[in-house]
């Protein structure tokens, strides 16, 4: 019997106010690396530690790529992540499907981010009540696609993977550790692009799944 629900936050909770920020830091620092190796040397290098500011995290991604960053593009990079999240918005059914959940469900948010983004994104919207508990890779020092992450997820909550159900929006980040973990998983997929199962297009969907 399912008891509780795992939530990645961007792309399945809520929108971020730009573009792809993470691509976008590629692109900006002109990292020549497959997409698929960037992203998960980019978030353990700017997401697995607590830094004093952004310019240390930045600064943190550019050795992690051996490259030598000028000031600018170091400012370019601090202000396209200080917009993302101070223009970022949840989605309009994710406070109240959110809540009806927690009705039946305990609700836990785990999600790859600095302490420079997203926690000020809860406090700003009021989300943190929503959530029975919150992982945060920073925290954590390790990424969702890390073995350890939903390992230890799992062992502070005093559940088996068959307690849970993840949800999230990325089939590298959420959809494979999960299964690797052995714990059901439900991509959203809100611009309905993808072949996948279960898949919800939104999240007054997942009562449907949930039940089945």
């Amino acid at each position: 019997m399912v008891k509780a629900i795992l939530f990645d936050f961007w792309g399945t909770l809520a929108e971020q106010g730009v573009w792809s920020p993470v691509k976008q830091i590629k692109n900006i620092l002109q990292i020549d690396v497959p997409f698929s190796d960037y992203i998960t040397r980019m978030e353990h290098a700017f997401m697995t530690q607590e830094f004093s500011n952004l310019q240390e995290a930045f600064e943190n991604i550019c050795r992690e790529f051996n490259i030598e960053p000028s000031e600018e593009k170091i400012q370019e990079l601090i202000g396209l992540w200080n917009k993302s999240w101070m223009l970022a918005q949840p989605y309009s059914e994710t406070i109240e499907v959110l809540k009806k959940l927690r009705e039946e469900y305990q609700i836990i948010l785990i999600s790859n981010t600095n302490k420079f983004s997203l926690p000020q994104v809860l406090e700003k919207f009021q989300l943190n009540e929503l959530f029975d508990q919150i992982f945060f890779s920073y925290q954590m020092g390790a990424i969702k696609t890390d073995k350890i992450f939903l390992k230890s997820v799992l062992t502070k909550l005093n559940l088996t993977p068959q307690d849970c159900v993840l949800v999230g929006d990325s089939v590298q980040s959420d959809i494979i550790p999960g299964r690797r973990a052995d714990i059901k998983t439900v991509l959203i997929d809100r611009k309905n692009t993808r072949e996948f199962h279960p898949k919800i297009k939104n999240l007054n969907d997942l009562a449907g799944v949930l039940s089945q």
